[in-house]
């Protein structure tokens, strides 16, 4: 047991390497606010991608793809189709919480110099359906995984992001011309920002608190309310 500890030592990356992992992880934000007026370099928006699309796939289907937007007619559209679900949105609330979502900033469209849509094949024939019999929303679920890759490595090179999801998806479709056999995953706002937050927005807006990591945490069977 000793030796195989040792050997499994080796393999860990450095201190200061993980350090690093776990800071992109706790100081990823989204980011709605900020944006600076220019566009990211095409080389480190390669990079992001390139995260992104190593991602771990069910089957090696590798199922996402990428719809970069920066046509300002195309981002002015999509901002239009927010704003119609936003006061869909908005309705729902009454009282103080109606109040404190029409405060909320929920989008950069406009503001973030490119948009990026990702979006799933979710019938791709890659990866020969393994892993996907029982299981055929793990095609999206690699989708997610790449958005959390690209996440992460942005905020490592000091870039924000912003995951749009008040949108109606198939007029969204329309205006990114995307099949109907593809399933629109995320809307992200993607940027050069003036500055990261300490803390979540929602959370520093009073809108919802985290909860501690051992009220999340069973052990062997599923309980709603795990104990420490």
């Amino acid at each position: 047991m000793v030796e195989s500890l040792v050997m499994a030592q080796r393999t860990a990356f450095s201190e200061l390497e993980r350090a690093a992992v776990y800071r992109a992880i706790a100081e990823r934000r989204d980011v709605r606010r900020g944006f600076v007026d220019c566009p990211l370099p095409e080389d480190l928006l390669q990079r992001l991608l390139a995260a992104a699309h190593s991602a771990p796939s069910v089957g090696l289907m590798q199922p996402s793809r990428f719809i970069v937007i920066r046509n300002i007619e195309t981002r002015t559209a999509v901002h239009k189709i927010f704003q119609e679900a936003n006061s869909v949105a908005a309705a729902t609330y009454d009282g103080a919480r109606s109040e404190q979502y029409a405060a909320l900033k929920l989008e950069g469209i406009l503001e973030a110099p490119q948009n990026i849509c990702i979006v799933c094949n979710t019938q791709s024939e890659r990866g020969h359906q393994l892993g996907r019999h029982t299981m055929p929303e793990t095609a999206a679920y690699s989708t997610v995984c790449a958005i959390q890759n690209l996440w992460l490595a942005a905020r490592a090179e000091g870039v924000g992001v912003g995951w749009v999801s008040i949108l109606d998806p198939i007029r969204l479709r329309t205006i990114l011309k995307i099949p109907d056999h593809i399933l629109p995953v995320a809307y992200l706002c993607i940027g050069y920002v003036d500055q990261f937050a300490s803390e979540p927005e929602l959370e520093r807006a009073g809108w919802e608190k985290r909860v501690p990591l051992e009220s999340a945490i069973c052990y062997d069977v599923y309980s709603e309310n795990p104990k420490s």
